[in-house]
């Protein structure tokens, strides 16, 4: 838990430090997806504990909301959505924590990060926002979120770390095809959805 409450806090900070909630003032338009995150992630987040099965799937959405929001307004979000899952569920404050930071904070860090090599290495196309960060890109950041979880978090219970592993990368491919999918919905229909879409930059307007 101090690792959880380190990187937590951390990110936290960073975040603060530039004060996303001036991007709501911005951009009212991200309200709707800041309240939708918040009242269907809990659930999902607290489904294996509501749901007894062999084995716990998780579900992140993590990459999603940080494409919706940018990360210093995903981050606060992503960390009540951990606070709100322990209210709805019998999660206890530590395991809500490690839920919010390895299926919330860390996806969505390395999101950035690949977001940030993308744009930096990769023409600025529709199909590299689409696929690159919203499809392909999210399964290696989910993954690599879910091998970061079971090395330094919690392991999946009642499983071994190799049966660990190929669970979370098939996770993060249903996952990532979610994200895929409403990303390049919201591209098409709700681009005010995404802070990290430009027309200007995409579609060179």
């Amino acid at each position: 838990m101090i690792a959880e409450s380190a990187i937590a806090l951390l990110a936290l900070g960073a975040a603060a430090s530039v004060r996303p909630w001036s991007l709501l003032a911005r951009a009212p338009a991200l309200a709707g997806p800041v309240l939708a995150t918040l009242a269907i992630l809990p659930w999902l987040w607290a489904l294996p504990v509501l749901h007894h099965a062999p084995l716990q799937l998780q579900w992140s959405g993590a990459v999603l909301v940080l494409l919706m929001l940018g990360w210093p307004l995903a981050i606060p979000v992503l960390l009540l959505v951990g606070a709100l899952a322990c209210l709805v569920s019998p999660l206890t404050a530590a395991a809500a924590l490690g839920i919010a930071v390895w299926q919330g904070v860390v996806p969505a860090t390395l999101a950035l990060l690949l977001g940030a090599a993308l744009r930096r290495w990769l023409p600025a196309n529709p199909f590299v926002y689409v696929l690159g960060r919203g499809f392909l890109g999210a399964v290696l950041c989910l993954f690599a979120a879910g091998l970061l979880a079971q090395e330094f978090g919690a392991p999946l219970p009642g499983i071994s770390q190799e049966l660990g592993a190929v669970a979370r990368w098939l996770m993060a491919w249903g996952d990532a095809f979610v994200t895929g999918m409403l990303t390049a919905i919201f591209v098409a229909f709700r681009p005010q959805w995404l802070l990290t879409w430009s027309d200007r930059r995409y579609l060179r307007q």
